[in-house]
């Protein structure tokens, strides 16, 4: 079987620094991972190539440094990388960015299975898996928690719904995006660390593939981020609350509950 997998270069979180004049995230190697869920993602594919045989390509979207992404999937244990990347794409929302993907992803071949992410840690939107899958004009499940293959031409999805679990059966070819509770992704191995380095990451641009103009970078993107700044907390003011008796303490106490609005 052929599995692809979508990952994502982001800023860790615990290390986001935002550019003071332009407002935008500063993306660089230093402060950049691989999105979390996209671990479980390709853990997925892993698992299956593991269980079924086949191959695992990865594919991600982004500049030059996001190829430090790829190379980490090939130490994981992925067995051939695209990278995505074209000034053209540059401020591409998720509707422009999966138009983006899709067309690499036709260019490269078809593939069973796609997997992303349920969402990045960087924009949270959740949208890419099931619009590359409504591009591609396949199947789609998001938020699979369990992966089984019960009949031939479909795989068995699990996933969370709230309180409750639903179980469906994916029409192949189709896209599933994880969940954390889905797997445990493994590490690289010794073996992958020596290879990711001998492996050819194929570069992908705006000219090699047949794209409308106008549905790419910030020309095809009808949502765009202005700014982005970290959320201040709230100052918090120590209340100290006195009175001679027992009595005149509770009456302070409901006074200040009164001009707070909490009662």
């Amino acid at each position: 079987m052929k599995f692809l997998v979508c990952i994502k270069q982001v800023v860790d979180t615990s290390k986001m620094e935002v550019d003071p004049a332009t407002g935008r995230l500063k993306r660089n190697n230093a402060n950049s991972i691989m999105n979390p869920l996209d671990r479980n993602a390709l853990e997925a594919a892993l698992a299956l190539k593991d269980e079924k045989g086949g191959t695992v390509t990865v594919i991600s979207m982004g500049p030059p440094q996001a190829g430090t992404v790829l190379k980490e999937a090939i130490s994981m244990g992925a067995d051939e990388a695209y990278l995505v990347t074209d000034r053209a794409f540059g401020g591409a929302d998720t509707l422009a960015t999966s138009y983006t993907l899709s067309m690499a992803i036709r260019k490269i071949g078809t593939f069973d299975l796609i997997f992303c992410g349920q969402e990045s840690i960087d924009s949270n939107t959740a949208q890419i898996g099931p619009e590359i899958a409504a591009t591609l004009g396949i199947s789609d499940v998001s938020g699979a928690i369990d992966l089984s293959f019960e009949k031939d031409g479909f795989i068995t999805v699990t996933r969370q719904m709230g309180d409750d679990e639903e179980v469906l059966d994916m029409k192949l070819p189709g896209v599933i995006t994880c969940t954390a509770e889905l797997n445990r992704p493994r590490y690289p191995s010794i073996r992958g660390i020596l290879r990711k380095d001998e492996v050819e990451i194929h570069n992908i641009t705006s000219q090699d593939m047949d794209v409308d103009a106008g549905r790419i970078g910030m020309k095809g993107s009808p949502t765009q981020v202005r700014q982005v700044r970290p959320v201040v907390p709230p100052k918090k003011e120590n209340l100290r609350i006195e009175g001679k008796t027992a009595r005149e303490a509770v009456d302070a106490l409901f006074g200040a509950m009164q001009k707070l609005k909490l009662v």
